[in-house]
């Protein structure tokens, strides 16, 4: 059973639902239930075994935990004689025995419940008369990994996840991201490490701090999984949103990871991975949202820590916290003598560009190039995201840059690349696929300069390419008789005093001589002016869209003059055919 067929029939539940609960609460009650479901699915075949090895250890007074664990083959499991089959066989008390049934399993597990606020949907789902036609029907799906492996439960999750934001009018983008930019990412993240990885036993750790479902961590595990069986990814992660968190969490515990790395709050405010370092690290963090929430918090970190903290570079405005969790990521990154770390970050287009020379954004952007940390900023197509349709960029940061790469930065328009989907999801109508993964691979991969016809689809840059100088210009007050005034006082004293109504600034690229372009770009037209050197401040931005800029010449006035004259004469047609 595919994804797709999978969610739907879960989605038939809504159907019992309907009337009881509104369409925005259908998934308070469905998300938990598809979760018990497929636990108690994973734990169906060790049962037994649990019951006995828990039946021994009592009596012989020993802590069972270990062995429960070991008899499970899980990273958790259930004491309770009940399953959701055996609580078919008792209508009346579905309530009590769900309830004890959801109390047997592990700590982790019941903490995933809590987040889903699961026991106040049982007692209204009681109350409604619908608990045990509910239960029924999940009793009666088979989400055994055999039948259903991790990665589609995984598809099924995001799938119920963006319908029911759907009916809600929520931002379902906000909980995960389009697994063919999850698989993009991973590549991308792995390729220059494929010697490294294929190590037999290699262990590695990964982290995202905007986890949502947890598809990030789970296509970096499968990918490494392929590539080397016997190596092991430790997964990390922090998720905001209590239905999400639960869900990552879950399939974390199914995945056999240690759930304690996956961590509920807010990654700013409230960091679950403090001093931590991770060798890579993914994330999809939320366009263009502001941080007013945590202001306070990420001010005061930044002022008492500095460089110490993870905002030592400088602050974004308030309205969007895009770059916060970029220096959020750099702050995790493992130290090159200790072999370093890469990572990957999905951000819109306002951090490659907005804020003036010294403002937060452009500081934070001088920090990472002055650092050497930016590999390449890949441009995707429009459409590629379920609550957006604007362009977006995946960045790649690294420091321990191969030595071909040190002090380059690459830029890949992949704008181009994509396929129109069968059927639109949300915003979401364009799609990678795998011919475009694997080119888009290789571009990086292979640190080339491309083009398509006439087109750059793939550019090099020095660091410092994206550097310039924000010079001010000024020029003398003047009386009324247009004579210049001069400073009567200060270090100014006797020279011709500046009139702010004529003050001008210039960005001087910072290869150029500021001098040098003075001479010929300032003096010509105002022979009378001066560069304030006190003034100058160093600035970063990355023009994308312009480095890709391909120069078309208009058409000839003929070519237009012609088609006017078509237009015209159909017009004319048109008007003659009314008034015949």
């Amino acid at each position: 059973m595919n994804h797709q067929s999978l969610s739907a029939f879960i989605w038939s539940v809504a159907d019992l639902l309907r009337g009881d609960y509104k369409q925005s609460e259908y998934g308070k009650v469905i998300l938990p239930f598809t979760v018990l479901r497929r636990l108690d699915c994973v734990l169906e075949s060790t049962k037994e075994a649990v019951l006995v090895e828990q039946a021994s250890k009592q009596k012989a007074d020993v802590n069972p935990e270990p062995f429960l664990l070991r008899k499970a083959g899980q990273s958790f499991y259930n004491t309770s004689p009940l399953d959701m089959k055996k609580l078919m066989g008792d209508q009346d008390h579905i309530n009590e025995n769900l309830y004890a049934y959801i109390q047997g399993f592990s700590i982790a597990v019941r903490d995933i419940f809590e987040r889903f606020d699961f026991y106040t949907q049982i007692e209204r789902l009681a109350k409604s008369g619908l608990l045990y036609q509910v239960a029924e029907r999940f009793a009666n799906v088979d989400l055994h990994p055999d039948k259903v492996s991790n990665n589609q439960m995984g598809l099924v999750f995001e799938e119920l996840i963006r319908k029911f934001a759907e009916i809600s009018n929520e931002t379902a983008g906000e909980h995960f991201t389009p697994r063919e930019v999850i698989k993009l990412m991973v590549n991308l993240l792995f390729i220059e490490d494929d010697d490294v990885l294929a190590k037999p036993g290699v262990v590695r750790t990964i982290y995202d701090p905007t986890a949502g479902t947890g598809g990030m961590l789970s296509e970096a595990g499968e990918y490494l999984h392929d590539h080397n069986p016997k190596a092991r990814l430790t997964m990390s992660g922090q998720e905001l949103n209590p239905e999400s968190y639960a869900i990552c969490k879950a399939d974390m515990l199914i995945k056999g990871q240690d759930v304690a790395n996956i961590v509920f709050g807010n990654t700013f405010s409230d960091d679950g991975h403090l001093h931590k370092k991770f060798d890579y690290m993914l994330s999809n963090p939320p366009f263009g949202v502001e941080w007013k929430k945590v202001e306070k918090e990420v001010r005061k970190e930044h002022e008492t820590q500095g460089f110490n903290g993870r905002f030592g570079p400088g602050l974004p405005r308030v309205s969007d916290g895009s770059l916060l969790f970029l220096l959020h990521l750099i702050s995790k990154m493992r130290p090159a003598v200790d072999g370093g770390s890469r990572f990957g970050i999905v951000l819109n287009g306002s951090p490659l560009f907005t804020g003036a020379a010294g403002s937060g954004e452009s500081e934070i952007r001088r920090y990472v190039l002055e650092n050497d940390l930016v590999e390449a900023v890949i441009g995707l197509p429009t459409d590629m995201f379920y609550n957006t349709g604007i362009s977006t960029y995946v960045w790649i940061l690294s420091n321990r840059k191969p030595e071909h790469r040190k002090g380059l930065v690459q830029l890949i328009d992949a704008s181009g690349f994509w396929q129109k989907m069968r059927k639109s999801l949300g915003s979401k109508r364009k799609e990678l696929s795998e011919e475009h993964i694997t080119e888009i691979t290789r571009l990086f991969g292979q640190f080339i300069e491309a083009s398509e016809g006439k087109k750059p689809i793939s550019r090099i840059f020095k660091n410092t390419d994206f550097g310039y100088r924000t010079i001010t210009i000024e020029r003398p007050l003047r009386d009324e008789h247009g004579q210049i005034v001069l400073a009567t006082k200060g270090k100014q004293k006797g020279k011709p005093q500046p009139d702010s109504s004529l003050r001008d600034t210039e960005n001087v690229p910072l290869h150029e001589d500021i001098k040098e372009y003075f001479k010929r770009e300032v003096l010509p037209h105002v022979p009378d002016a001066w560069v304030d050197h006190d003034k100058t401040k160093i600035g970063y931005e990355i023009p994308f869209n312009r480095h890709f800029y391909v120069f078309e010449p208009p058409r000839s006035l003929a070519e237009i003059d012609a088609d006017l004259k078509q237009c015209t004469d159909r017009i004319l047609a048109m008007i003659k055919g009314l008034s015949a």
